[in-house]
Order: structure tokens, then C-alpha cells, then sequence
């Protein structure tokens, strides 16, 4: 096994940042037909992400991509998560994503830049 295939199934079996957040400012919710199932929160501060947790259910590869994202994102631009891609998310991971398996690697970023949009909404709606 690579070091990339045991870092996915590191975070698989034990993921960081697993379970919910207090006083978030964005929280989103993403369920697939596929059965994955993952809640993201986050705060953010001076247009960045300050913290990032997530709790759900899925398969190895959305929880340890959710799991890594929830470290790897930590600190980062608001403006630039909401670039992110499957490129993106390949080049964190270290592996390419078969087309089979693109949604499974793409639900923890489309739920954390879900979150990042409804924290935008609330920050707004707090200075208005």
C-alpha cells in the first residue's frame, strides 16, 4: 500500500475534526443518492475559515477527503475555497480520482463550500 492510499485510509477509520462545532457561522448538509451523508460547520474570521469540523456518514473515500479537507482548508481565503475543484482535491489527496469516484471526493468540498456561502449570508445579514 502507497503512503497516499494509507493517509485516505488513515482518515478514514479516524477522522479529524469529527463532530459539530458551537457557535458556527455556516452549516451545510449534503446527502447523495449514493448514501454518503455529511455535515459540514465552520467559523470563519477575517475572510478566512478559522475552523472546520464535519460529522456524517460515507464511504472511504468522501470521510477521508472530508477528514483532509478539514485540516487542509484551516486558514484559507474564503474566495479561494469557493475555487476549488476536483484538480483541486486530487492534487491534496496525492491520487487521481476515477470517474466512478469523482462525487465520493467532491461531497465534503461541495458541503464545506456550501457552508462557506451560508456563512457569507449570515455575516451580511449581521452588518445590515
Amino acid at each position: 500500500m502507497d503512503i497516499y492510499a494509507k493517509n485516505i485510509l488513515d482518515h478514514y477509520q479516524r477522522p479529524r475534526n469529527f463532530g459539530p462545532l458551537s457557535g458556527v457561522v455556516g452549516h451545510h448538509e449534503l446527502n447523495h443518492s449514493c448514501g454518503d451523508d455529511i455535515t459540514v460547520y465552520l467559523k470563519t474570521e477575517a475572510g478566512k475559515i478559522k475552523q472546520l469540523s464535519f460529522e456524517g456518514h460515507g464511504c472511504s473515500i468522501s470521510m477521508a477527503t472530508t477528514s483532509i479537507l478539514s485540516e487542509a482548508l484551516v486558514g484559507r481565503e474564503i474566495a479561494e475555497v469557493l475555487k476549488l475543484d476536483l484538480s483541486d482535491i486530487q492534487k491534496i489527496l496525492g491520487i487521481d480520482i476515477s470517474l466512478r469516484r469523482e462525487k465520493c471526493a467532491l461531497i465534503g468540498l461541495r458541503a464545506i463550500q456550501g457552508a462557506v456561502k451560508e456563512s457569507i449570508l449570515e455575516i451580511s445579514k449581521s452588518t445590515h
